[in-house]
């Protein structure tokens, strides 16, 4: 359960029924998924949160899809269940197959692996990196 509640459509302000009906549209789609709901108890934040997603997620260099695929891999990394489950699905509506899946949780497992032992050994960096 959300901390503070998820504000459906019906319940919710002009404010928030902007941001609802402008992530509706440019998602194109009906439905409001519930981080959104839960975040529109704060309007800012949802407006904010709103802006920022769809500035970073909109087409540009990256592909659609290497773009979900890089915000699954960190939300794997980081742990977040609510943003693995609806990037995963993102990802595979932009076209990630099972095997890409596969791969990338791969590389994610061994980046994660190596990282810690990088750090854990206090490895210094090359100077042939730095340039």
């Amino acid at each position: 359960m959300a901390t503070r509640g998820l504000i459906e459509y019906a319940d919710a302000s002009a404010e928030v029924r902007t941001v609802y009906d402008d992530i509706m549209a440019t998602r194109q789609t009906d439905y409001i998924n519930n981080f959104w709901k839960a975040l529109a108890s704060d309007p800012p934040t949802l407006r904010r949160t709103w802006e920022s997603v769809k500035q970073i997620m909109a087409p540009g260099a990256l592909d659609p899809a290497v773009k979900e695929m890089i915000y699954l891999a960190v939300s794997s990394t980081n742990g977040c269940e609510y943003c693995i489950a609806s990037h995963t699905a993102a990802a595979r509506k932009a076209g990630m197959t099972e095997a890409m899946f596969s791969e990338l949780m791969a590389v994610v497992g061994m980046a994660n692996e190596t990282n810690r032992l990088a750090a854990g050994y206090r490895i210094e960096v090359d100077e042939r990196f730095k340039t």
